[in-house]
Parts: C-alpha cells; structure tokens; sequence
C-alpha cells in the first residue's frame, strides 16, 4: 500500500517549485518585452514606408454608380513609392550588417551594455519583417516582381549615389577653377618680374663704362740718334741729276 501522505510533500514541493518558476518566467519576459519596447529604436522613422501607407490609404473620390471607378492614386505612384521604399530598406540592412560585427565584440569586452544589444536585435528583426512585407506588396502589384524589386532598388540607389558625387565634384568645379586662375596669375606675376630683372641687368650692364683700352702709338716715329735719316733735297744742287737725295747723318749731340 502507497503511502500517499508521505508522497504529498515532494509532490506539493515541486508543485510549489514548478509554479514558481513559471510565474517569475512569465514576469521575466513580460518586464524584458516591457523594457525593449520603452528603449529608443536603432533607426529614426521610416519616412519612405509612412509616404506609401499614405498614399495606399487614400480614398478615392466620390462618384457615381454608373461612372467608372478611378483609384485615387495611381498604381505607378504606389509603385514608384514601394521602389523608394524599398531603397530605404537596403540601406538600413546594409548598414546593420555592417555595424553588427563591431558591437558583438564590443558586447564581449563588456564596452557596451545589454540594452543596446537588444535594440540592435529589435532592428535587425524589424528590418526582416519590413522585407518580407515589401516582397509581398511588390508580388501584389506584379507577379514574381518580389523577387527582383530590391535588385531595381539597388540600382536606383547606386545610381542616386553616383548622381551626387557627380554634383559634389560639380559644386566643387568653381573653387578648383579660382585656386587655378590665382595659382596661374601669381606664376605668371612672378615670371614677368624675372623677365623684368634680366632686362634691367643687361641694360645697366650696357650703361656701365667700358674697360681704358690701352694707348695708342704715336704716329710719329722717333727715330733714335744713331738711325740715318733720308731728307729729301728742297732743290737740286747744280751739276746733279734732279730727283737726287743726299744722305745726312745726324751725329749725337
């Protein structure tokens, strides 16, 4: 025979145990899902989804029966906002999937704190079902279309990339111009002043007084005292042949 008052006290030990643990477990997570809710979201508003919920809400306007209905916004507009949208989203996960490396490790050091490891999860969870959402709205529209619009999404954001580092340099174009025009006047200036200094030395140079050139020799020659010296005869002695010369010799003194 069970001796079932003595089974009673573990029984109601582990009753009381279980029961226990189940409740602080449902406190835990209603006090966890509590406080992730009151923390701040890892992004700002998506202001890209808020503009497509908008314009899918719109109600048309009033019409009669026998008139045809006409949608209030147009299904390219909705298409076209579901795009932009769409950009949003690659953007945001691309940067979660950058950031989520560095602030692991930055968790396991301890640098940074549980709770914005929760805001982190909270995002990237968020992110998931904002895709899938996306995929189904685009299916909607076109069938298979889900499957390619964040490959549209993703050109058109590499194309708006592009087209703004395109008007950076543009901007950048009239600066770049000036400091050239300042950079080529002052090479000019500076040239010009060389210029100006070679001419101004060559012409003093010119202007300066020539070297004395050495003195000239006399044109009379002096003969030395010793040297015979021809004199032409002023006239003809008598009995000589015209044009005879005498010879004179002139002694030292």
């Amino acid at each position: 025979m069970v001796d079932w008052l003595s089974l009673a006290v573990p029984l109601a030990y582990l009753g009381i145990l279980i029961g226990s643990l189940a409740t602080f477990s449902s406190l835990y997570r209603k006090r966890k899902a509590r406080k992730s809710n009151s923390l701040e979201p890892w992004f700002p508003a998506h202001l890209q989804r808020d503009i497509y919920f908008s314009l899918l809400h719109i109600d048309p306007p009033p019409q009669k029966e026998k008139e045809k209905r006409v949608p209030a916004i147009p299904d390219s507009v909705l298409k076209a906002a579901l795009l932009r949208r769409a950009v949003e989203d690659i953007k945001r996960v691309l940067a979660l999937r950058s950031q989520k490396q560095a602030l692991s490790v930055l968790l396991q050091r301890g640098s940074v704190g549980d709770d914005l490891w929760q805001r982190f999860l909270r995002a990237e969870k968020e992110m998931e079902e904002e895709v899938k959402d996306v995929v189904a709205e685009a299916n909607a529209y076109v069938p298979n279309w889900g499957q390619i619009i964040f490959q549209s999404a993703n050109e058109m954001m590499n194309n708006d990339l592009y087209r703004q580092r395109m008007s950076e340099h543009q901007d950048k174009v009239s600066e770049e111009r000036k400091w050239w025009d300042n950079k080529k006047a002052s090479v000019q200036e500076s040239f010009m002043k060389e210029l100006n200094d070679e001419k101004t030395g060559s012409s003093a140079a010119s202007k300066a007084p020539e070297s004395i050139s050495p003195a000239a020799p006399t044109s009379i020659a002096q003969a030395s005292d010793d040297e015979p010296v021809l004199v032409e005869a002023e006239a003809s002695a008598p009995g000589s042949p015209p044009g005879s010369k005498k010879k004179k010799s002139k002694g030292k003194k």
